[in-house]
């Protein structure tokens, strides 16, 4: 008979509350496989979706809600497009933060002067890189639009 933990257990080994347990079961990220009495009780498999759950969750910086979709979601392409647009997002963080990183290197390395009298660095004029090159004659999202007709008509 495969062995089975408490919850109390895997919240210990697992560094989160019992509260924490009950929540990510109500969100359908894992489920217990039996109880004893009023104690629920979890076998290995449920101890390895817990482990992705909180990897892509903490780790990963993943919404419980996009965890819980992508773990439950029984289509291959369902589940792909989840991961594809979490991914996305991921990139445009990091370079968010690597910008920010830069700022703060470059602050550093100039930080005997107040923050009003340090000089311009380049890395403060970067714009975030646009994924997809502009198609030719299609409008930009982030150039004005000309109105439709004239304003004095």
């Amino acid at each position: 008979m495969e062995r089975l933990y408490s919850i109390s257990d895997v919240a210990r080994a697992f560094g989160v509350t019992v509260a924490t347990l009950r929540y990510y079961e109500e969100c359908g990220l894992f489920q217990p496989v039996a109880r004893r009495g009023r104690v629920r009780q979890y076998d290995r498999a449920a101890l390895e979706r817990l482990a992705y759950a909180q990897l892509w969750h903490h780790d990963g910086l993943m919404p419980l809600a996009d965890t819980a979709a992508v773990m439950t979601t029984a289509h291959a392409p369902e589940r792909h497009a989840l991961i594809t647009a979490q991914h996305d997002a991921m990139q445009e963080r990091i370079g968010r933060l690597t910008r920010a990183a830069a700022v703060l290197r470059h602050m550093l390395r100039v930080s005997g002067r107040p923050p009003a009298q340090l000089p311009r660095h380049r890395c403060l004029h970067q714009r975030p890189r646009r994924r997809r090159p502009h198609r030719r004659g299609a409008p930009r999202a982030d150039l004005p639009r000309a109105p439709a007709q004239p304003l004095n008509a």
